[in-house]
């Protein structure tokens, strides 16, 4: 009787330890931390030419960039962010660089997704660029003086720069895509102040991107093209550059690239309308050269630059995105 009844307790002992043993083995393991809705992503890039929206910003020399932007995720479908870039520029005026200073939001609806934003160009350390030391010291843009070197032209009349180029443009951005291998993109951007001019600029610009499958490359290649075309319809300069009546030009860009990791190598065409004359008078280039051919009411000293003309670009970037978390 006491056999049986230890074989009993044990049984039970037995049964009770496999049961609770079962019971582990099902329950769920502990619930991952949600993820940061913060993120960092840090740019490089190196390029044999800096081109803004058809127009050399470094000379037709190289250039460097490097940034950053953090973005915080408010839900899957919204997301706000603020950035800091620096390129170099070879300007007139001898501006230090160019930095960038932007944010906005980003909402997405599906396949289309928006981006809304402030972008402000800043130029600092820029000195008056003038054939005449004077107009500098006497204006209200003066400060430091550089000599034009492009007081070539019609009695000695040269290009003019104030010292501080700075100007901000707000934008509204969307892309639609299609599907993995197509993307459609639309944006303006508006500025009251072209570079400090005084004249206003609409910039419109359409874009699209045909992305190679997956399947045609291999070690984590991957392949693009894509192509911009933009039109800036500018207004009137203020009397610092002689209430001068802008041009407005469409510019164009058509280029292949290919991704691997981190790294995107970019090669690009580009191209716009302006002609050399146009192209002086909206620029006031230091590299110039003087012909009776580019005298017109808009330019009449006579100097023309290539800066708006064709150019070929190799752009070779670094984009880490981190997925930090930041408290």
């Amino acid at each position: 009787m006491k056999r049986l009844a230890s074989s009993l307790v044990i049984a039970a002992s037995l049964l009770s330890t496999s049961a609770f043993a079962a019971d582990l083995a099902v329950k769920a393991p502990p619930a991952a931390p949600p993820p940061s809705p913060w993120d960092v992503v840090v740019t490089a890039a190196l390029m044999n030419d800096y081109n803004f929206r058809g127009i050399t910003q470094s000379n037709h020399r190289p250039s460097t960039q490097g940034g950053f932007e953090l973005r915080y995720n408010w839900n899957p479908n919204l997301q706000s962010y603020v950035g800091a870039s620096g390129e170099s520029i070879d300007f007139p005026n001898q501006a230090a660089a160019e930095i960038d200073l932007y944010g906005g939001i980003r909402p997405t609806f599906n396949k289309l997704a928006l981006d809304f934003g402030f972008w402000e160009y800043y130029y600092p350390d820029g000195k008056c660029y003038n054939p005449v030391p004077a107009l500098c010291g006497s204006s209200p843009y003066g400060g430091s003086y550089v000599p034009s070197t492009a007081a070539l032209g019609l009695g000695g009349i040269g290009n003019v720069v104030k010292e501080d180029e700075s100007f901000y443009e707000f934008y509204a951005k969307g892309t639609y895509t299609v599907n993995d291998n197509l993307s459609l993109g639309v944006q303006e951007w508006y500025s009251p102040s072209v570079t400090n001019t005084g004249a206003y600029g609409w910039y419109t610009t359409g874009n699209v991107t045909l992305t190679a499958p997956t399947s045609w490359f291999s070690n984590g290649v991957g392949a693009y093209a894509s192509g911009d075309v933009g039109y800036w319809a500018l207004g009137t300069s203020d009397a610092f550059y002689g209430f001068t009546n802008y041009t407005s030009y469409a510019n164009w860009d058509l280029g292949i690239g290919f991704t691997w990791k981190v790294l995107t190598l970019d090669l690009r065409y580009y191209d716009s309308d302006l002609n050399k004359a146009e192209c002086n008078a909206f620029t006031s280039a230091q590299n110039v050269t003087f012909s009776p051919s580019f005298v017109t009411t808009q330019n009449p000293n006579g100097l023309g630059t290539n800066w708006c003309g064709a150019a070929f670009i190799a752009k070779l970037s670094a984009s880490i995105d981190f997925a930090s978390n930041l408290k």
